[in-house]
This record gives structure tokens, C-alpha cells and sequence, in this order.
């Protein structure tokens, strides 16, 4: 916490310098970050990739964590080995061998192509989140409610997926977190306009160094706090 303390400060000072003391304080920078159309776009495309990702990421993570809690899945480890892998494997490998992979295919430089590749890497924090919910579950609740007639999906929606809740919506914030705020396989297989606001904040690291990069920082970091605690809230609600 201490890098963050010492930088988002920046962000309110007047002078485009990276020093202390300031001589005054504005809002400038933040001005300039909502007022620049690059700026605004890249958080544009931000948001609607990371909201995407989550939406494929967190019924997908959800419904492997379904299947991987069941002592009798067949080599339910190797599985499992494979899904946390993109936690494991570097991102530059990972983003160079699906860049190589999506040639053929025409998804470098789409938003389809970005999209899926962030699901690659938000999923495994859904799997890892919902399976440690999953083993508090009781399964008996399950067969009660087979027992009294309901089929597995109605099952799922009234009896698991309640309980579960609070588990899926953590997954689902980290899933939108780690898409929001990735910048290595965006530089490999986005084009420019699929320029997300961490590879504008990179290109503004080497091209144009000022106080709006600490200000579009303090900005992800505000609505990822503002998504951790809306979770937390649910989950103390749960």
C-alpha cells in the first residue's frame, strides 16, 4: 500500500511533476482524463471488455467448479492442474502462443479475440473462489430437493445458486478486475481500437509522462474497491 500512497496523491497537484511538495492543488488532471476522447474511449473499451469477460468467465468458472467438486470426476486433479494454469504460466508466453494461435483464426486485433483471452485468465480465479464456497456446501440439500421432484436445473437456480451467491459474485468481481486492469495480452492481440485504458496508461508512460496516468489509476483502483466492498457486503448479508 505504501507505492499507492506515495503516488495517487500526484494526481491532485496542480504542476505536471512528479515531485513533492506541491505548490497547490486541482483537478486538473482528472479533468483531462474525462475530457480526452483517448482517454475516455480506453476506459470505454475497459469497461465493456471486462464486463464481457465476466460474463463468459463466471458461468464457466461456476459450472467447472460444479463438476470438479464431485469426488467422482474423472482425474478431477489434472483437471483442475489445467484450469489454474493460466495463473501459472507466464503472461507473455501465454499471450505470444494465443497471438500465434488467433492468426488463423482472425481474432488478433478484435474485440472477440481480447474478450477470450482475458477469459483464459479471469477464469481460474472463478474456479478457485467458487470451489472453496462449494466445499461449505451441503449436497444433501441437493438430493432433498431431487427426492421432493425438482430436476437438476431447478435444483441449481432455487436451492445451490442462493447459497453459492456470495462466492459466484466474488469470482465474478475478480474475474472483472483482472480483465480490467491487464495490459500484457492486450499489447499482443488488441489493435488500436480495442486500446484499453492500462495500454493507454502504458503508451503514456513512454510517450507523454503526466499526472493523468495517476489519476486513471485512481480510478481503477476506485471502482475495483468499490466492487470488493459491494461483495464483501453481500457476503456478510449471506
Amino acid at each position: 500500500m505504501l507505492p499507492l500512497a506515495v503516488a495517487l496523491p500526484i494526481s491532485f497537484n496542480a504542476d505536471p511533476w512528479f515531485t513533492y511538495p506541491f505548490r497547490s492543488l486541482s483537478l486538473r488532471w482528472f479533468t483531462q482524463l474525462l475530457s480526452n476522447p483517448t482517454w475516455t474511449g480506453a476506459m470505454l473499451n475497459s469497461l465493456v471488455i471486462a464486463t464481457a469477460t465476466t460474463v463468459c468467465a463466471t458461468p464457466l468458472g461456476t459450472l467447472a467448479s460444479i463438476g470438479l467438486v464431485n469426488p467422482r470426476f474423472p482425474l478431477r486433479g489434472v483437471v483442475m492442474a489445467l484450469l489454474i494454469s493460466p495463473m501459472i504460466v507466464p503472461v507473455v508466453v501465454l499471450g505470444l502462443g494465443l497471438f500465434v494461435f488467433f492468426t488463423p483464426l482472425a481474432l488478433n486485433y478484435s474485440y472477440a479475440g481480447v474478450i477470450i483471452a482475458h477469459t483464459i485468465l479471469a477464469s481460474p480465479f472463478v474456479v478457485i473462489t467458487v470451489t472453496a464456497t462449494l466445499t461449505r456446501f451441503d449436497f444433501n440439500l441437493m438430493r432433498a430437493a431431487a427426492n421432493l421432484g425438482a430436476g437438476r436445473l431447478t435444483a441449481f437456480r432455487t436451492i445451490m445458486l442462493p447459497i453459492i451467491a456470495p462466492g459466484v459474485a466474488a469470482g465474478a468481481v475478480f474475474a472483472f478486475a483482472s480483465s480490467f486492469d491487464e495490459v500484457v495480452m492486450v499489447l499482443f492481440i488488441a489493435g488500436p481500437q480495442q486500446r484499453t485504458l492500462p495500454k493507454q496508461m502504458f503508451t503514456g508512460l513512454r510517450e507523454q509522462l503526466d499526472p493523468t496516468i495517476i489519476a486513471a489509476a485512481a480510478v481503477m483502483i476506485l471502482l475495483t474497491t468499490c466492487l470488493m466492498a459491494a461483495t464483501f457486503k453481500l457476503s456478510r448479508n449471506r
